[in-house]
Parts: C-alpha cells; structure tokens; sequence
C-alpha cells in the first residue's frame, strides 16, 4: 500500500514574521534528551524547510534529567523524551508539561539478562537501569509482573551504553538495553537472553512506554504561536518523512552520527513504524490520545487516555520508591495546543508504506 498523508491549515494559525528588511528568523530551541531517530523530527523540519520563519537549535543532551533541567530553567523551549519524567516534573513544580505524545516503543526496548538468569533467580543480583527513565519504569513493570520485590535486587544508574561493558564483564544479571546495544551485547556474550520487550501486548496496551512532546510552561505562555507553530511543524516533519523515509533516515543519520542501518533498526523503513523499533504517531492518533480529537488511538489505550497513563506511571514511581506520592496529571498535561491545531483544521493521518 503507497504511504498517504491528509493535512490541511489554516492560513491565519501561520507565522507571519518579516520586517520592511526581509524575513526575520525567531529562534527555538530544541533539545533531544539521548542521541535518538524518534527525537529528530524538528530538525528534519528545519532541514527541509517546514519551519518557515524560525531558525530551529537542536541539541542532543545524551543526559535526560540535565536535559529535563535545562528546559525547566528556559534554555530550551522543547524537549522531545520518554513520558516517564511527567510525573516528577508535576511534584518538583518545574513548570514543564507534557503537550503530546510522540511514538511509543514498539519492541525496541528490552531486559536483557546474563547468560543461566532468569527472573525466577535474579534477586539478590544487580540490574542495570536508568533513574526516572523508561529503564527504569521497564524493568520495574517485568519485575512486578513477576511478583519479584523492587528491594530484592540492586539498582545500577546505568544509560543502556554504559550497561555494555557491566553486562559483557559479568557484573551485571539483567540490563535495560535498546539496539544497538541489545545487538552488541547479544552477539559477544554467548547464552545472553532477551527477557522482555516492549512490543508485546500487555505492555503496549499499557500506553506507558512512550516518547512525548514537552514544553516549558513560559515558553507556551508567552509564545503560544511559536508553540503552535513548532507543534504543527512536527507533525508536518512526520508527513513528509512518511513520503520521503530513505531520505529522512540519511538525514537522521549525518545528524545523530549514526549509520544508517543502526537508524532504520530503530525507525523503520515504511515511514510509520519497525517492529521491534518505534511506531510513530500521526498528528491524529495523538490528538486523539489527549482526547481533543474523536476516533480510537491505536493499542487500546484509549480516547483521552493521556492522564491515566501519567498517574499509572506515578503509581509505579511510588512504588518503585522514587515518588512519594500520586500526583494530579492534570497539572503536568496541556492539551491546548493540540486542540487549538484541530479546531484550525489541522489533520494528519499516514500509513506504512510497502
């Protein structure tokens, strides 16, 4: 099936910025929390020109809370990362808000556990896992699925990169890993095995394994069309990645510095979605997750689900013990702009191409 793309706008929700001089480029700044295909749209908005009037600064953090710092501080405007922070950002009142969700993984995440582990034997052991990261919040989803106590093992602050070596030395019973690293790790320690991933149903239907849209408070606030503007240029970014995926996924990789068979492992080749990788959202799937939009997301999460996924994400933080209590998603969720680009006209709907 040819991929296809529907979105229309409306002339008066574009940005108009010029001066007797010429054009005029306001600048926005972008940041990515980890070196990461799913977290480039934007610049492959400002690359192929769907950011007219804005001069879009990408900076990759490879550091999801220093990055989560700097867009609380201001010196981002936003922050494409996993949605797992959303709830920490509601308790320490940092002013960010999760505006959209982006793609969910689908099957790029994994446990991957040392050769004769299982985890029927893995208390006692030491597991490597990101704080307050997807990792972290995956590892605890299998554990707990498996009725093993959270303190009955030993937590590792270790990015999937810096699991390798523990992994591969034998220090390491289980790691949070995505690829390449889960290739990388697989292929030199022979008996290594996958435990988990998130492209099996009972986590996708979770809707908690996702990447999403942040936005500093005062940057909405006080530039609500630039946000609108950066919102819509996005989704514009994914239409045209749907239409044009082998030279998008060049682009991602002379960008992240990545090859680009490592890009197409974790963002396919049909412009939607890799099993085993991501699955990108289309403006309407998402707009339909804030639920400003009718229709049924995909995975049964649900219309409007996007604050349930928050609070069952803050119960494992609690859980987990890095939270102390249940916060109101609410307070960490603004729907508006997303319903603003609706109520203008904006749609998106694409598919995979074959």
């Amino acid at each position: 099936m040819l991929g296809r793309m529907k979105a229309t706008w409306v002339a008066g929700m574009a940005v108009a910025a010029a001066t007797a001089g010429g054009a005029v480029a306001e600048q926005v700044n972008v940041g990515l929390c980890v070196s990461w295909p799913g977290y480039a749209m934007l610049e492959l908005a400002k690359q192929k020109g769907l950011a007219e009037g804005y001069e879009i600064n990408s900076v990759i953090f490879d550091d999801p809370l220093g990055g989560h710092a700097a867009l609380a501080a201001g010196q981002i405007d936003i922050y494409e990362c996993t949605g797992d922070y959303t709830p920490l950002a509601i308790e320490r009142g940092t002013g960010v808000v999760n505006v959209g969700f982006a793609n969910p993984s689908y099957g790029v995440d994994h446990i991957i556990l040392a050769p004769g582990l299982t985890v029927e034997n893995i208390q006692g052991k030491s597991i490597g896992a990101p704080q307050a990261y997807i990792g972290q919040l995956q590892m605890g989803v299998w554990l707990d699925n498996a009725d093993v106590p959270f303190d009955s093992v030993e937590w590792v602050n270790l990015l999937a990169d810096e699991a390798v070596g523990p992994m591969l030395s034998g220090d390491l019973a289980a790691a949070y890993l995505y690829e390449p690293w889960i290739t990388r790790v697989m292929e030199n320690l022979p008996g290594s095995s996958s435990a988990v991933d998130t492209g099996e149903d009972w986590m996708l239907e979770t809707g908690i394994f996702t990447d999403v849209i942040y936005m500093n408070g005062d940057f909405i606030k006080n530039r609500r069309q630039v946000a609108l503007d950066m919102l819509k240029a996005r989704f514009d970014a994914v239409g045209w990645w749907n239409e044009n995926t082998e030279e998008g996924n060049q682009i991602m990789s002379d960008f992240l510095r990545w090859p680009l068979a490592d890009v197409e492992s974790v963002i396919g080749t049909n412009g939607k979605y890799l099993e085993g990788g991501i699955y990108m959202y289309d403006f309407d799937e998402s707009a339909q997750l804030c639920g400003v939009l009718d229709g049924e997301p995909p995975f049964n999460i649900g219309n409007g689900s996007i604050e349930d996924v928050i609070t069952t994400i803050n119960e494992y933080w609690v859980r987990i013990g890095l939270m102390s209590e249940v916060q109101d998603a609410s307070k960490g969720v603004d729907c508006s702009l997303m319903g603003d680009l609706v109520e203008a006209g904006y749609r998106q709907s694409i598919e995979a191409n074959e």
